[in-house]
C-alpha cells in the first residue's frame, strides 16, 4: 500500500476526530446555554454541520476569502505551471482561483486530488519570479497529493463555525440580560468561559494538524520542482510582506490554509501559530538543496 494511501487513511482518522470534537464542543455550548434540552438541539446542529462541512467546506472557504475562479485565457502562465506540476505529481489539474490582494500568498482547498482548487493572490503573481511561483504551486499541489486539503479545509470551517457560535454567546450575554442563571443551564460566568475556551480549542485543532503538514508540503515542492531554494526565497518575501502590514481580506480562522500565515502575530501569540517558523522551514529547505545538489 502506497504512502499516499496511508496518508489518506490517517487524514480520515483526523477527520473523524475533528467531527467528534466539533460535536462535543457544540453540545457543551448548548448545555451551558440552555441545559440538556439545548444540548440535544446542538447535537442535531453538529450532525448537520458535519454533513455540510464534508461536502461544501471548500466552497465555504472560497467564499470567505473572496477567491474568484480564473480561466486559462485569463491566467495562461499560471495554468501552464499548474498543469506541468500536476502532471509531474500524477494528479488531475486542479481548478485555479485568484484573490485580489497586494500580499503574496497561496492556499489549496478541496476534498482530494479529483476535486481541488489552488488559489493564489494577485500579489504573488506580480512580485514573484517564475521559479518562486512554481515552488509555491508545488507546495500547494503537495497538499493536494497528500490529501491534506480535506482535513485542513474542514478544520478551517469548524474553527470558523465555533468562533461565530462563541461570538453569538458573548453577544447574548451583553444584550440579553446574561447575569441571570438559565433554568437547567449554566450561569453567565460559565457561558462566558465556554465562549472563550471554544475558539481556543478550535485553534488548537488547526495547530495540531497544520504544522507537520507544512514541512511535508515544503519537501514535496522540492521533490516536484527541484527548486527548494526558490521556495525558501518565496517564503521570505511573503513573510516580509505580512510583517510590513500587507493584508488579505479573510477570516483569521483561515490562517492554517495559507502557505504562510497571512495574519501577523507577536510574542506569546506565536506559540499558537498554525505554521512552523519560516526560519525553521528555510533551514530544512537548505538541507534538502544540499542533498539534491
Amino acid at each position: 500500500m502506497s504512502q499516499n494511501v496511508f496518508g489518506g487513511l490517517g487524514n480520515y482518522v483526523k477527520l473523524a476526530l475533528m467531527f467528534g470534537l466539533l460535536s462535543g464542543i457544540l453540545v457543551g455550548l448548548g448545555f451551558v446555554i440552555g441545559g440538556p434540552d439545548m444540548a440535544w438541539y446542538f447535537l442535531a446542529l453538529a450532525l448537520g454541520m458535519n454533513f455540510l462541512f464534508y461536502f461544501f467546506s471548500d466552497k465555504l472557504v472560497l467564499a470567505s476569502t473572496g477567491a474568484k475562479m480564473v480561466s486559462r485565457e485569463e491566467a495562461p502562465e499560471l495554468y501552464a505551471t499548474v498543469d506541468k506540476l500536476a502532471k509531474e505529481a500524477g494528479i488531475p489539474t486542479p481548478k485555479v482561483g485568484m484573490i485580489q490582494s497586494k500580499q503574496p500568498n497561496a492556499f489549496a482547498t478541496g476534498r482530494g486530488p479529483g476535486n481541488s482548487v489552488v488559489v493564489v493572490t494577485s500579489g504573488l503573481m506580480s512580485m514573484m519570479d517564475s521559479s518562486e511561483v512554481e515552488a509555491v504551486i508545488g507546495h500547494e499541489l503537495s497538499h493536494v497529493l497528500n490529501r491534506d486539503t480535506l482535513t485542513m479545509t474542514i478544520a478551517v470551517s469548524i474553527a470558523t463555525a465555533i468562533s461565530y457560535l462563541a461570538n453569538m454567546v458573548m453577544y447574548s450575554l451583553f444584550l440579553g440580560g446574561g447575569s441571570r442563571d438559565r433554568e437547567g443551564g449554566g450561569s453567565a460566568a460559565a457561558m462566558m468561559g465556554a465562549a472563550i475556551v471554544a475558539p481556543i480549542a478550535a485553534t488548537l485543532i488547526q495547530l495540531a494538524i497544520s504544522r507537520s503538514r507544512e514541512y511535508a508540503a515544503d519537501a514535496g515542492s522540492a521533490r516536484l520542482t527541484h527548486k527548494p531554494l526558490s521556495l525558501a526565497s518565496a517564503l521570505v518575501k511573503i513573510e516580509n510582506f505580512v510583517k510590513a502590514g500587507a493584508k488579505v481580506n479573510a477570516q483569521p480562522t483561515t490562517s492554517s490554509l495559507w502557505i504562510v500565515n497571512p495574519f501577523t502575530a507577536a510574542g506569546i501569540l506565536e506559540l499558537f501559530s498554525t505554521h512552523p517558523s519560516t526560519g525553521n522551514r528555510i533551514r530544512r529547505l537548505e538541507e534538502i538543496a544540499q542533498t539534491q545538489a
